[in-house]
């Protein structure tokens, strides 16, 4: 059932939208649909989620009702709920998304906060996140770890929006628009963390459907999917300091490819139980 189709509807309160549009929402996001339309409304009314349901009795606006009905439209085709509203929490931080950059997902947090825990144990100064997309792991570790982090990635629009979303934060980071290590010749650091493309090329095609938006270039780790771990494991004991660490978020079925990469390896899984981070130490 979907909430609205124009303006020509009035008088629906913000409980009788959620109602309609999580219905509408089983389809594409299931077990989701009741916190994604809460989110969307959200986003429309101007505050956060807790603060719909006590605003149940409140009348939409026909302005938002037809905002509405164009996100709720653009979700049952398929695309991504974070595209949908422009930005997304991840380690308690905001995030600008778009796009053109990989969507934080809570996997992530497993690896940010593996390395936390690195930067703590290893009294960690500098950091580099590789493969930066909305720049999420180099910003957390700036906020929460209080390190000097350098953010990089090849797509130049990555750049511009890590920066954005450290300002966003209120950090000051180093962007460097660079190919893996290429850009960064003869720098070093005490931690780096990286999760790089890691889907396999042939399954790029059988991708759910929320997946096909997002850029390939994020996704792609060749073949096996395991390329960029090689290209990494080749060079990245030069870029760390003594005593520094590599952390990597790694495909829920890589674990043991990633570990005889690199030779050895610490696994961290993830809340669900899945291998999720590996850890090699310099």
């Amino acid at each position: 059932m979907a909430v609205a189709t124009s303006s020509r509807m009035s008088g629906v309160t913000i409980a009788q939208a959620r109602k309609r549009l999580a219905e509408s929402l089983g389809s594409v996001a299931h077990e989701e649909a009741e916190s994604q339309a809460t989110e969307l409304i959200a986003s429309i009314v101007g505050c956060d989620t807790l603060e719909v349901l006590f605003r149940g009795n409140e009348e939409l606006s026909e302005a938002a009702i037809d905002k509405l009905a164009s996100m709720e439209k653009r979700r049952l085709a398929g695309e991504p709920l974070q595209y949908i509203l422009g930005e997304w929490e991840l380690m308690g931080l905001g995030f600008y998304v778009t796009p053109d950059v990989l969507i934080p997902r809570q996997d992530t947090e497993t690896v940010i906060e593996a390395a936390l825990k690195e930067i703590k144990k290893r009294d960690c100064r500098t950091a580099l996140d590789m493969c930066c997309g909305t720049g999420c792991i180099g910003i957390s570790l700036a906020v929460l770890g209080k390190v000097e982090a350098t953010i990089c990635d090849i797509s130049e629009h990555c750049i511009r929006l890590s920066q954005k979303n450290a300002d966003r934060n209120g950090v000051v980071v180093r962007t460097v628009q660079t190919d893996l290590f290429y850009g960064i010749q003869g720098e070093k650091y005490d931690i780096i963390v990286c999760n790089p493309p890691y889907i396999p090329r042939d399954e790029l095609i059988s991708l759910q459907k929320e997946l096909t938006y997002e850029p390939v270039l994020a996704l792609d780790g060749g073949e096996d999917g395991l390329d960029f771990y090689r290209r990494i494991a080749a060079c990245f004991r030069e870029h760390l300091n003594d005593g520094g660490v590599l952390v990597l978020e790694i495909g829920y079925n890589q674990a043991e490819a990633v570990c005889e990469i690199f030779g050895a390896g610490n696994v961290i899984a993830d809340i669900c139980g899945n291998p999720r981070c590996v850890v090699v130490e310099r």
